[in-house]
């Protein structure tokens, strides 16, 4: 198969910075669209699989599915786009299409989903390589259409932060009689907060901050509760329909619990891996709750989302960098020193 090389940043191993890197892309096939990358979000999962935190990364990898971009040419099955359009990839570029998750849109729970990068390239028998990057090229079943009227940049984190929140505030039937609370302030959460309140649920944010009472009600939040005041939590105790819990590392859920009414769902989006401390079951059992796992959203979902923040005039909170930032950019994630996405603009590494 034929290919072009273009730009890209990525990483060769777990323990070195990014570098300008050269990649292959594929020509497009008949039902392919080539899209000039405009811009790319930066997910804590990018950072995790470029140091393989999370020890299945193969080298090298160019990380990036918040990609944002207009096409620049179309194979000849294509029927969805033409050049120009502004569109979208998110997480996901290709799955086998006739499982039964597949079939219901599900395509986030394929079992042989395909990501934007890490995942296994069948046109070119190699790893797929993200956004960050000058052009990807992908089948038109995963591409989505941006809305025209939304800041392009700022439309990004909503590929992955934003459908990420999305899809168990759908599943779960959030609407104007719901009642919703938000754990963690972060990409995640600011963008749970935004797409609740506008669903017209109110909102609440858990928070171990005072400092974030005033950001939390601008996005959109009803109140804010200190989860580290003990009477505060008390009272809250037995409100909530929905959790959306963000936060991204090991923390105790069984205080968040307590606060759920009866048939409440708390719903983990932002951590993976064991919990401690356990989860005590008692609340759940006398109350019939639950705590339950969300993961992305399928392609049909995502463009729900896409849609409905045209409507809405709803876009993520973001710093725009350049690409040659991007280590920085790293380091400051870790210390959460980021209002609430990191957005690359990819001109800096075209120019």
């Amino acid at each position: 198969m034929k290919t072009t090389r273009v730009k890209a940043f990525g990483t060769e191993s777990p323990e070195a910075d990014l570098k300008q890197l050269n990649i292959d892309r594929r020509e497009v096939t008949s039902k392919d669209v080539s899209i000039d990358i405009l811009f790319c979000g930066v997910c804590h999962s990018d950072l995790h699989f470029a140091r393989n935190d999370w020890g299945m990364t193969q080298y090298p990898v160019v990380p990036g599915h918040e990609i944002v971009g207009r096409v620049t040419n179309v194979g000849a099955g294509v029927s969805k786009y033409k050049k120009g359009d502004l569109v979208a990839v998110g997480c996901l570029v290709d799955s086998c299409k006739t499982c039964e998750n597949c079939k219901a849109d599900l395509e986030q729970y394929c079992p042989s989903w395909v990501g934007t990068y890490g995942g296994y390239d069948k046109h070119l028998d190699t790893n797929t390589h993200g956004g960050y990057s000058e052009s990807i090229v992908v089948d038109e079943a995963f591409v989505l259409r941006v809305p025209e009227n939304l800041d392009p940049a700022g439309i990004a984190p909503v590929l992955c932060a934003g459908i990420t929140t999305w899809s168990p505030l759908r599943y779960w039937n959030v609407g104007k009689e719901s009642k919703v609370a938000v754990v963690g302030l972060g990409g995640l959460g600011h963008m749970a907060i935004k797409l609740a309140a506008a669903l017209g649920a109110h909102v609440t944010l858990f928070s171990r901050s005072t400092n974030k009472i005033k950001d939390a009600k601008e996005l959109g939040a009803h109140e804010v509760i200190i989860s580290t005041e003990e009477a505060q939590m008390e009272k809250a105790a037995g409100r909530f329909d929905v959790i959306i819990d963000t936060v991204p590392y090991v923390h105790d859920l069984n205080p968040y619990v307590g606060t759920l009414g009866t048939n409440g769902t708390l719903v983990v989006v932002g951590y993976l891996g064991p919990l401690d401390p356990m989860l005590v079951t008692v609340p759940l059992i006398m109350g019939r709750k639950s705590v339950a796992g969300s993961l992305i959203g399928g392609i049909a979902e995502t463009q729900e989302l896409l849609d409905f923040c045209g409507k809405h005039n709803i876009t993520s909170d973001i710093e725009l960098i350049k690409i040659q930032d991007i280590n920085k950019a790293y380091e400051r994630m870790l210390k959460s020193d980021v209002k609430y996405r990191f957005v690359i603009d990819m001109k800096s590494l075209k120019n």
